[in-house]
């Protein structure tokens, strides 16, 4: 990629219009960085072993810039994919607020401060598993798979599926069967997640070559992927409540989400493609947005068994 022809259009001077500290904090991908603050104050929090509230706020603090590196880093190689997309036009680099240079300068930076700060506050298991995850997001995802297969998202999804890992290594200093689950968890809910998106934003991806699986594979396959993926993710989630993270209040949660989601995805399946772009919008619109809450609801869920457990009232016992 080269990152001084992206032609994105924006009126600049010879030195490009001055950025401000928001155009910097955007290269951070903040919406992102809160499902990954979240989800892994979660894996912390659901953990058996107490952190000091000290370097617990510490801990998640560099993962936030860790997860805030990877999405500048994003942004520096995928310019030229921004700049074609309606979705992502206006983020910095191609509005030509922030050159490429200093996204990669900022990315690499931050990317290094976290890695090294999280090591030294909490335990070097949590910071290798942060340096692998900006590994995997940036170079694994971001520059091999997303330009090269269809399966982008399905391997892809991993990136943001282990913050409640190195959560869960902030506490325990490892990997245990109940981090595992949270990180299937995210893993399984990604792929229909941005599917869903990619149905009522397909243009986008036509105009940028992205082999996303609606450009690919089309409109139908990736309805049936849908359902596929939504009822596999359906059986883990709700099973994930008779485990030690589990609980009946996590139960109820997965059960009635999961019947909202295997709902939504159903209705995507059973999608005629002769209806109108509207009706199909309304419908992938509303799926996607359930996603939303989906994994927030599940993983607040854990955090309330958690809770609940401090307490002596949560879990079967």
């Amino acid at each position: 990629m080269s990152d001084t022809s992206i032609n994105t259009g924006a009126k600049t001077d010879a030195y490009g219009p001055e950025a401000q500290l928001g155009d910097y904090f955007a290269l951070l991908k903040p919406r992102v960085m809160t499902l990954v603050v979240f989800t892994a104050l979660v894996g912390l929090l659901a953990a058996p072993v107490p952190v000091h509230p000290y370097i617990a706020f510490c801990a998640i603090l560099f993962i936030a810039i860790g997860g805030g590196a990877s999405g500048a880093l994003n942004m520096w190689w995928d310019a030229d994919i921004d700049a074609v997309m309606r979705r992502t036009q206006k983020r910095p680099i191609p509005a030509g607020k922030v050159q490429p240079g200093e996204a990669l300068a900022l990315g690499l930076a931050l990317s290094g401060f976290s890695v090294m700060f999280l090591g030294l506050a909490a335990n070097w298991v949590a910071g290798g598993l942060l340096a692998f995850t900006i590994f995997f997001y940036v170079v694994i995802y971001t520059m091999w798979l997303k330009r090269w297969t269809p399966q982008n998202i399905v391997i892809g999804g991993a990136a943001g599926a282990f913050p409640p890992m190195i959560g869960w290594a902030v506490a325990t200093g490892g990997i245990s069967v109940e981090s595992v689950l949270m990180f299937c968890l995210t893993f399984m809910w990604t792929p229909p997640h941005f599917w869903a998106l990619a149905l009522f934003m397909r243009n986008d991806y036509d105009d940028a070559k992205v082999p996303m699986l609606t450009v690919t594979h089309g409109r139908r396959a990736t309805r049936i992927h849908i359902l596929v993926y939504t009822l596999l993710l359906a059986v883990l989630a709700v099973g994930t409540a008779f485990t030690s993270i589990g609980g009946p209040v996590y139960l109820a949660v997965a059960v009635v989400l999961n019947a909202l989601f295997v709902k939504g995805a159903v209705q995507i399946w059973r999608r005629n493609e002769d209806d109108s772009e509207a009706d199909n919008f309304a419908i992938e619109k509303r799926f996607f947005k359930l996603s939303l809450l989906y994994l927030f609801a599940h993983f607040g869920a854990i955090l309330l068994e958690a809770g609940l457990e401090r307490f002596g009232m949560g879990g079967w016992a």
